[in-house]
């Protein structure tokens, strides 16, 4: 049986306010998705990291982890750095499949609701 889990990873900041809408979307997907474990990660700065999101999914029995990377593009983070932190993981979790995902920003639903809200500025 597969245990989903889900690790929205973004890049984190010094100032804790930053990762605010980050948490609000991990908390709307949890609540949209009871079934999946849900686990935000950041790259630096903040808690918690990579491996210790990916330690907690692990321990929760994911058999199936998909990366989400909440980047607005595939830059060298999400292109080099992502990538080498999954091989990690697969060496320490090996019975867990790390499946890394496009970067959030690349979706065609997120482009279009950033275009939608340049639009709602043009409005006010």
């Amino acid at each position: 049986m597969t245990t989903t889990g889900l690790l929205l990873f973004a890049h984190g900041a010094r100032d804790a306010r930053w990762a605010e809408p980050f948490e609000a979307v991990a908390q709307r997907v949890a609540a949209r998705r009871p079934d999946a474990h849900v686990r935000l990660a950041f790259l630096e700065f903040m808690a918690p990291d990579l491996r210790q999101a990916a330690s907690d999914l692990a321990a929760a029995g994911c058999t199936r982890v998909d990366v989400v990377p909440l980047f607005l593009g595939a830059g060298g983070h999400v292109r080099k750095d992502l990538p080498a932190l999954l091989e990690s993981l697969a060496v320490d979790h090996p019975q867990v499949r790390w499946r890394l995902r496009p970067a959030v920003g690349e979706h065609p639903h997120v482009i279009a609701a950033m275009a939608d809200a340049a639009v709602a500025v043009l409005g006010e």
